[in-house]
This record gives structure tokens, C-alpha cells and sequence, in this order.
């Protein structure tokens, strides 16, 4: 018999919570450690849909990238979208344990990079003891910012992407910051890389940098970072074989018309 314990132990071995920041919420969130698990539902984001598909399922665990909950919480209600997702996954007898930035710094970094082929690598911004967020490194062959925005596109299976600079920019080294990369702009610039793939850059940083001399390409939060979803139910199923895994179906959570 799997407890939850035993998946949040061989999650924890590969990816310490010592390694989140110290403003992020990661870990056990609900639930009891000493259920019994058979199903596990993975998605990005614990929204409404998620919720009911897990529910759905008849998961014992419903594990996200995103923490539902940040910061403190004076009540637990049906008052508003939190507490009533809580009360629903508690309702069905569903733990719910999310790994972000402990995920960003072990997993995500070196995976995004890997997806997009960039050589000769290292940390964008050290967090804890040499392992950090993001990598720097050398994209395949040089090529024009339009080139590098295309490449984005089909390494990650996007329909879009938002690019701040002159398309025909030849670029070289590359920054990699899946998620809101806005405070890797800097730390991106100051690494020397002639591109910042990222997502959520606001219009101001976006031509900030470009006068800075680095283009930006903003592949959208969900855009990279869904690599979660297939990366930890591979991790699952390596380490649990006998485990039910269902997975939240990859779709852009905006539509750009």
C-alpha cells in the first residue's frame, strides 16, 4: 500500500523543499499524510476545472505545480474560490501537495533548457547552495530573434509568442526563465545573454531591455512551464508503477485572437 507520505518522501529526495524561496507555499497543503493513495491527478494550477477533473477521476492526490494556497488563510469557506476548492478536494477525500520554486530550481531549470537545446549551461540566479533559477547557455546554431521566437514555439508547442526587439537580431546566448521572468530581466542582461525567454513581461520591461541591447521573447507563464504536467507523471510512474496517474490536458489558459 502507497501512502502519501511515501510519495511526498521520494518527491522531497528529488526536489528538497529546502530549495523553494522563502515567500513560496510548497508541500502537503491539505490532506492526510497517512492516506491511502492509488490515483494521482498532476495539472499546473488547482482551478475549478482541475478540481472536478481530479474529483473526477477518484484521485487520492492531486498534485500541482502552483500552490492554490499563498500566504496566510484566516478562514477556510465557501465565501470564495479557495476555500471552496479546499472544501471540495477535503469533501472527496483528496490530499493536495504542489511544488513550485523547489520544482523551478531542481527541475524545471535544467529540463526547459534540455527541451530548447542550449549547450554549455549554467544558473541564471543562484538561490541556494550553487542551484538556482533559470539557465544561460548557447542556443543550437546562431540565428535571428525571429529564428530563436520560432524555435520557442515548436521546442514548447506553442501557438504564440510576444517578442520585444528587431526580428532580424542575430542572437547567440540565450536566457531561460520559465514563468513570471520579469525579475530575471536584470540577472538575464548582466549574464550577457542576447535573449531572455520568458513569460509575463510588462510593456515597460520589455522595451527597457531592448534599449539595454537583449531582446525578450515572452512565451506566456503557462507556455513553458506546462512541462510539469509530463515530467513529474514520468517521475511517478518510474518510482510507483503501480500508481492510476491522470494528467491535465495541455491547453493555453487564454486565447489570442
Amino acid at each position: 500500500m502507497i501512502k502519501c507520505q511515501d510519495l511526498i518522501e521520494k518527491i522531497e529526495e528529488r526536489y528538497p523543499r529546502i530549495y523553494a524561496c522563502d515567500w513560496d507555499n510548497v508541500g502537503l497543503l491539505a490532506g492526510d499524510r497517512e492516506q491511502k493513495v492509488e490515483t494521482v491527478y498532476i495539472a499546473l494550477d488547482a482551478t475549478d476545472a482541475v478540481v472536478e477533473k481530479a474529483l473526477s477521476a477518484g484521485a487520492d492526490l492531486l498534485l500541482t505545480h502552483h500552490p492554490m494556497i499563498f500566504g496566510s488563510i484566516k478562514s477556510v469557506t465557501m465565501d470564495d474560490y479557495v476555500g471552496e476548492r479546499l472544501i471540495r478536494l477535503i469533501r472527496g477525500n483528496v490530499s493536495y501537495y504542489a511544488m513550485h520554486t523547489n520544482y523551478d530550481v531542481m527541475g524545471m531549470a535544467e529540463l526547459s533548457a534540455s527541451c530548447l537545446g542550449l549547450l554549455d549551461t549554467f544558473v541564471l540566479e543562484e538561490v541556494f547552495d550553487g542551484e538556482g533559477i533559470g539557465r544561460v547557455g548557447q542556443l543550437p546554431d546562431s540565428m535571428t530573434l525571429k529564428e530563436c521566437a520560432e524555435l520557442v514555439k515548436m521546442r514548447f508547442h506553442l501557438p504564440n509568442v510576444k517578442v520585444f526587439g528587431d526580428l532580424n537580431k542575430i542572437v547567440r546566448i540565450a536566457a531561460l526563465s520559465p514563468g513570471a521572468g520579469k525579475s530575471m530581466a536584470k540577472p538575464a542582461l548582466m549574464s550577457g545573454a542576447d535573449v531572455l525567454i520568458t513569460g509575463d513581461i510588462d510593456h515597460h520591461t520589455g522595451i527597457d531591455m531592448e534599449d539595454c541591447g537583449m531582446a525578450m521573447i515572452d512565451a506566456g507563464h503557462y507556455g513553458i512551464e506546462h512541462i510539469f504536467i509530463e515530467d513529474m507523471k514520468v517521475f511517478l510512474e518510474n518510482h510507483f508503477p503501480e500508481l492510476v496517474i491522470h494528467t491535465a490536458a495541455i491547453s493555453q489558459p487564454f486565447t489570442v485572437l
